[in-house]
């Protein structure tokens, strides 16, 4: 029987079981890493874990995630520990959510509703309060079922609805509307942002995207590259929101440092892609800078979850430079060796400044070969060719005259041939 309890409690958060499938593809290690990792997110939600269980192997009763013995179980030990929620370390369909749930008699929810209740707690400015709106309705909108009396008087009423149109029909009908509208907001704050990003191109700076595990240190790294102060806090997903800033060095060569949302295991595309302004700012970006926390005792796990995310997002074939950071925290040197000599990453601790100096030598080396130095005459029909010039390069010079725009641009090497046609040959 795989299942432990933790330490009881008095106070007034929610208690929580959790639970998982093993495959025949994992290690018992690998869950237990995996159940560790949702205890954490479990935290950071302000609940506290009372309990876990561990099912090895598929259900037989799909419909319950669970099989019958391991739900009369988890029962058991949630009456036990007088849990008031379960939380599933995999994505649950609507199905297996109400099923689970009604079997229990607890409420039910899989870490994709966990991470996005994070996610509700750590948006701080208005674009990420709506795009965490967006992704928890979008995620709601088919779990639906008869929950809610009512939602928010949003214009329905007399006169709006369709005859016989059910309560429920009537609040997916508010849901959606909601959406559409959340959407169009979003466009509207994207395209300030987009201007944000186009004026930062077009003073020729190169642009360095931080990635990398949640909690991982990317933004005290970011604050001790730039002289910032940004929020940094021993927690997950403290920054949901985009942050830029210009590291200005003398007589080298100066550059623009984004950080961006955390990654971590077992978090769905969707989820992340409904952050576009970080997928923007790493769409953006001449190099990626991939900080890892060093010390972690899954270091290498954390490190192929995050290139495995950027591969799934299309960038995978981006410039890295990886930054092996809290060396200072690493209790056993010969780890960190094997870790350095096995990534090719840089040693470094942001909060002490250890490092810092091979790191910016790495930088500067991968941001100078990648881009070539080329002008274009692009005719105005052409807008895609002109669009890649101002998403994936730095446009130095514009010069717009009949028929067509003069460019002086900075590309990526391998976008090169993509927009050779226009080239101008210098004299």
């Amino acid at each position: 029987m795989n299942r432990s309890r933790m330490i009881d409690t008095n106070g007034s958060p929610e208690r929580a079981v959790l639970v998982t499938r093993r495959s025949p593809k994992q290690t018992r290690w690998e869950v237990q890493e995996s159940l560790a990792e949702l205890a954490r997110l479990t935290a950071s939600a302000g609940t506290v874990v009372v309990g876990n269980l561990t099912q090895d192997g598929p259900s037989r009763s799909p419909r319950l995630y669970l099989g019958k013995g391991k739900v009369e179980e988890l029962r058991a030990l949630g009456r036990e520990q007088r849990a008031d929620v379960v939380i599933a370390d995999d994505n649950l369909s609507p199905a297996q959510e109400r099923d689970l749930s009604k079997a229990l008699g607890l409420k039910v929810i899989d870490r994709r509703a966990l991470i996005l209740d994070i996610f509700a707690q750590r948006a701080r400015t208005r674009e990420g309060k709506l795009q965490v709106e967006l992704a928890q309705l979008t995620y709601q909108l088919p779990r639906l079922v008869r929950r809610w009396t009512h939602l928010e008087r949003l214009g329905g009423g007399i006169g709006t609805r369709g005859p016989g149109e059910t309560q429920l029909e009537s609040d997916r009908r508010i849901i959606r509307r909601r959406i559409l509208h959340i959407q169009g907001e979003l466009k509207r704050v994207q395209r300030h942002r987009r201007l944000l990003r186009d004026h930062r191109r077009g003073a020729g700076w190169p642009v360095v995207a931080l990635v990398g595990y949640t909690n991982a240190g990317k933004t005290t790294l970011l604050n001790r590259l730039a002289g910032s102060e940004f929020r940094v806090a021993d927690q997950l997903f403290v920054t949901l929101d985009p942050a830029a800033r210009l590291v200005a060095r003398p007589n080298r060569p100066s550059f623009i440092l984004t950080d961006t949302v955390g990654f971590i295991r077992k978090l769905p595309p969707e989820l992340i892609a409904a952050f576009r302004a970080t997928l923007e700012e790493l769409d953006d970006a001449d190099v990626l800078l991939h900080v890892l926390d060093a010390s972690h005792p899954t270091a290498g796990e954390q490190m192929r979850a995050v290139e495995r995310l950027l591969s799934d997002l299309d960038l995978g074939d981006r410039s890295v430079v990886l930054a092996l950071n809290k060396v200072d925290r690493v209790e056993e040197p010969r780890d960190l060796e094997r870790l350095a000599q096995e990534s090719g990453g840089i040693p470094l601790s942001a909060q002490t400044g250890v490092g810092l100096p091979e790191l910016l030598a790495a930088l500067e080396g991968a941001l100078r070969p990648q881009v070539g130095h080329v002008t274009l005459r692009i005719p105005y029909a052409d807008g895609p060719a002109l669009a890649l010039c101002y998403r994936r390069g730095r446009v130095l010079r514009r010069e717009d005259g009949e028929g067509g725009v003069l460019l002086d641009v900075a590309l990526p090497r391998p976008l090169l041939g993509q927009v050779s046609a226009y080239q101008v040959k210098r004299a």
